[in-house]
This record gives structure tokens, C-alpha cells and sequence, in this order.
């Protein structure tokens, strides 16, 4: 029988404890499918004490990882400590240079430091896994790093934060506000106490940069990805694309462009028809388009211990088989710097919610300034005021929510008309823009 592959696991969190459990739950399956057994010899956590529902019992404790990334007592080094800097890059950096594999769902890590930490688990002939650290248990790593090897990749897009894609779930479905949505996802324990990262965008942007690298070879930027929240939105907009025949979804899009590779992450309004729009909840979805299959889309549980650990286990198989593959699908000196593609030339259709004062010349005011810009509209859709009847003349008195929907147009395009509306001083407050993905 082949040597026992020996596992240390820095942090015994929701992650780190389901692995753990797991590794016990498959220990037979696993062994037969890998030709060794798999073994937890070492964990590192802050609380020796506290009750994570696994026997470590057996497992030599350290109190410091980076101790535990340097000892003699693993041969793979788990890293579930999270964060780009501190303990976590300094573990991971000690388990590499002690000839150690890594495995990490740390995707703050490697959108910071990936490049960096491939080079050196190359130099030292060691394997550098994360598939955990992008969509949960959705494969998309080693789709794109292994099983779309004869593709071309053109573009790849996704709902990536369960906590953004439940607020906006919710919100559409029972009509409430996002304050009232994040509050509930904080109860819940879907959403943290300071629940910026997830709501700004961020975590989106680290798991995109991941992603944007795998797909087209490239550098990891996440300097260069455009990141919006989703804190603005409004139940009037999730109503609006309803009647549209859209959903409204926080999406990462990384796509190849005549410009260079376009890196995005924002709230979008996509048809109600696509595979994605029916991605409701915490679920996660990730959409692949290449040229020798087509689209592919892979849907699942984006968060979660067991789902979580569950892509951790699928990188300490391939240890175990004894699988080695560049990081991030090829050498990282061959990885090349891609020409950043501007926001300003993203081109596109456009919902453009308005709230128009109502008084003459108004519309005709927002009309020609779109027209300056050579932007079409496809439609508009007026609001009658919440709360305010018209009077003869049509009018309510108070602020009426316009809405606009443009014909293909460019992020300058229309970011100039609206600045143009605004200095006319016909709206009462800025302008809601949402992009509009069609197929």
C-alpha cells in the first residue's frame, strides 16, 4: 500500500471543520480512487477548545500556521486561515518553500499574490490548488484550467456572491428594500456584520480576477476590474425589469474584446429566458462561452462548509494521484500582461431610470441629449409620482421615475448625456444606469 498522504489545515472554521468531517465521511472512496489513504495529521486554529463537531484528537496541534507550514508532520498544506497578507500569505509562502503542496480557497490571496506564489510553487516543483476559492463546490477552475484546454475562450461570466444574488432575490420576489434584504442576511448568517466586501462587489472582483487569468492566459489585474455594488438598487428597478422581461444580477464579466480583455463587475439586467436569470438564492452560476463547445454554464452552491470542502477534497485527490499542473493553466513566466480594455468603451444597451422633474421642456431636454450622443432609445416608460394625482395638464406636481432603455451605445456615450441632464437640473436626484447583457 502506498504511504499515507499526510494533511496539515491552517484554520478549522465552517471550511476548515467540513473538510476535515468529510475527509473522514469518503476515507474508503477516497483511498480507492486515489491509491493512498488521506489523513489529517496536523491542524493549526486560534481556540483549541471550542467545539467544531470533528475528533482532532489525533492531530498534532500548532498555534501558529506558519509553524505548521514548515513542519515535517504534512505533506499538503491547507490553507483556510483567509485574507491577502498576514498569517495566510506567510503560511503559504513557508509550506512552499519547505517543498510543501498548497490547497487554498483564499481567492483574496490570489488575486493579490497568485502570479507571485505560482512562480515559486514551480520553482520548488510543488502544486499550487484552489479550486475553493471561486463558486464554492462549482468546478470552474479546473473546467477552464483542464477541461476547456482545446478551447478558445471569449468570455466568461457569473453570479459568484450568493449574499449579493439572495438580496436581489429576495428584493425582487417579496418587493422589500436592500436594507430590509441585508438585515435578513445578516440574521441569517448569509451576510456579515460589515457586509462591504460582499455588497460593494469586492469578493466578486477577487473571484473574477481568478477566473479572468484561467480563461485567457493572462496576468492576474485585479487593478483593472471595474466594480459596482449593489447597494443602490431599488425595488422600482427590479419591478421595471420584470416588466421588461429582465432580472436584475450582480454579475463578474470578464471578456476578450477588440479593445483587450474587459474585466467588469456590476449590477445587470439579463433576459429572463437565460440560464442565469433562473439562478436564484445563495446559488452560484458561472457562464463559459468558447469556440469549441459553445456555452457552457455550471450552477451550484457557491458558499457552504460541505460545498466549500468539497472542492478542497477534489484538490487533495489530484495531490494524492500525484497530478501536476501550472497554476493557473501555464507556466507563470508564459503568462502574458493583457491590454487593459477602458470601461469608458464598453458598448451595450442601457436601463437609464430618471427621476424627471415635472415641468415643460423637460423631456425634450433629455431627449436631445441623448440624441447629441447619438444614443438611441428603445423605449420610455413614465411613472405617475407615489402618492400624487395629476392635474389637468397631466402633471403631478412632484418628481416623476422615467425610465429609458437604449439601443447598443458606449459607456462614454451615455455617462456624458448624463452628466449633460444633470447640469440641465430637470432631474431631482443622479441617475440610475444599470447594463443591459443580451445574448
Amino acid at each position: 500500500m502506498s504511504s499515507p498522504l499526510r494533511i496539515g489545515i491552517a484554520g478549522l472554521g465552517t471550511v476548515g471543520a467540513s473538510t476535515v468531517r468529510l475527509l473522514g465521511v469518503h476515507a474508503a472512496a477516497l483511498e480507492a480512487r486515489c491509491g493512498r489513504p488521506l489523513r489529517v495529521t496536523a491542524v493549526s486554529a486560534r481556540d483549541r477548545n471550542r467545539d467544531r463537531g470533528i475528533d482532532v484528537s489525533g492531530c498534532i496541534w500548532f498555534d501558529d500556521p506558519v509553524a505548521l507550514a514548515r513542519s515535517e508532520s504534512c505533506d499538503v498544506f491547507v490553507e483556510l486561515v483567509g485574507g491577502d497578507e498576514g498569517p495566510a500569505r506567510a503560511a503559504v509562502e513557508a509550506a512552499i518553500a519547505s517543498g510543501k503542496h498548497v490547497v487554498t480557497a483564499n481567492k483574496a490571496l490570489l488575486a493579490k499574490h497568485g502570479a507571485a506564489l505560482a512562480a515559486a510553487a514551480e520553482a520548488k516543483g510543488v502544486g499550487l490548488f484552489f479550486e475553493a476559492s471561486v463558486a464554492g463546490g462549482i468546478p470552474i477552475v479546473k473546467t477552464l484550467r483542464e477541461s476547456l484546454s482545446g478551447n478558445a475562450v471569449t468570455r466568461v461570466a457569473g453570479i459568484l456572491n450568493g449574499t449579493c444574488n439572495y438580496i436581489l432575490s429576495r428584493m425582487e420576489l417579496e418587493g422589500l428594500t436592500f436594507a430590509d434584504c441585508l438585515a435578513d442576511a445578516q440574521k441569517l448568517g448569509y451576510a456579515e456584520a460589515d457586509p462591504t466586501f460582499d455588497v460593494g462587489g469586492f469578493d466578486t472582483a477577487h473571484k473574477l480576477a481568478v477566473l479572468t487569468s484561467l480563461a485567457f492566459g493572462t496576468e492576474i489585474d485585479a487593478e483593472a476590474i471595474h466594480v459596482e455594488g449593489i447597494s443602490s438598487i431599488d425595488p422600482l428597478d427590479l419591478k421595471m425589469a420584470d416588466e421588461l422581461g429582465y432580472r436584475i444580477k450582480l454579475l463578474g464579466v470578464a471578456e476578450r474584446t477588440a479593445t483587450g480583455i474587459e474585466q467588469r463587475v456590476h449590477p445587470t439586467m439579463v433576459a429572463k429566458t437565460s440560464a442565469i436569470a433562473q439562478v436564484m438564492g445563495v446559488t452560484n452560476a458561472v457562464n463559459v462561452r468558447a469556440d469549441a463547445v459553445g456555452e457552457l454554464t455550471l450552477v451550484g452552491p457557491g458558499a457552504g462548509g460541505d460545498a466549500t470542502a468539497s472542492s478542497v477534497l477534489s484538490d487533495l485527490a489530484d495531490v494524492a494521484r500525484g497530478l501536476r499542473v501550472p497554476p493557473f493553466g501555464r507556466p507563470a513566466g508564459a503568462l502574458q500582461r493583457a491590454e487593459r480594455a477602458p470601461m469608458q468603451r464598453h458598448e451595450g444597451g442601457y436601463y437609464v431610470r430618471l427621476t424627471v422633474l415635472d415641468r415643460p421642456g423637460a423631456a425634450a431636454s433629455i431627449a436631445t441629449r441623448m440624441a447629441e450622443r447619438a444614443i438611441s432609445l428603445e423605449s420610455i416608460v413614465q411613472r405617475r409620482a407615489p402618492g400624487r394625482t395629476p392635474d389637468a395638464a397631466g402633471r403631478s406636481g412632484g418628481p416623476v421615475p422615467v425610465v429609458l432603455i437604449t439601443y447598443a451605445t458606449t459607456e462614454s456615450a451615455i455617462r456624458a448625456a448624463l452628466d449633460a441632464v444633470m447640469a440641465d437640473g430637470h432631474i431631482a436626484e443622479p441617475p440610475q444606469l444599470i447594463r443591459i447583457e443580451r445574448p
